[in-house]
């Protein structure tokens, strides 16, 4: 099974792609879809939609997992988030795909086993779990790869 991770931003979109297979996790990539800082919202929009298109299109993951926005002190920054997080529901809708979304403290407590880790913590596992030499860059990338390593453990697919 293939899953994409995902840790939608306005500026900085982490992607990061694993296949489990007979209870071996492996990375397949990782990266980020940037955005200037002064793109507009449209030109940013449209920059993630084509480029997260040409990654399902290229790599047909089983399903799509996301980190659930349930609080937010900077509310531009939701309204934002909100729109990324709009591309990825139209796109995982248009190739058919499975959505899961689990909340910080579920990817927290599913990578290290303690619901309060702080990042340092989740990118140390993220590194041991998939058996890489070092932790992925940049942080945004590395978040993607948490949330699909959690889509991974607590609802896997056997195939």
């Amino acid at each position: 099974m293939i899953i994409l991770g995902l840790d939608p931003g306005p500026a900085i979109t982490g992607y990061g792609l694993i296949k489990t297979e007979k209870n071996q996790t492996k990375l397949i990539k990782y990266g980020c879809i940037t955005n200037p800082i002064h793109s507009s919202e449209v030109d940013r929009l449209t920059k993630i939609y084509q480029k997260l298109n040409q990654l399902l299109k290229k790599e047909h993951p089983n399903k799509i997992v996301l980190e659930k926005i349930f609080f937010f002190k900077n509310k531009k920054t939701v309204i934002e988030v909100s729109q990324t997080r709009g591309i990825i529901l139209l796109l995982a809708g248009q190739h058919k795909i499975p959505l899961e979304e689990y909340t910080p403290l579920q990817i927290k407590q599913t990578i290290t086993g303690y619901g309060r880790a702080d990042k340092k913590q989740i990118q140390k596992m993220v590194k041991i779990l998939l058996n890489l030499p070092k932790i992925p860059q940049p942080d945004d990338a590395a978040d993607a790869l948490a949330i699909a390593l959690c889509g991974a453990y607590l609802n896997p697919v056997i195939r």
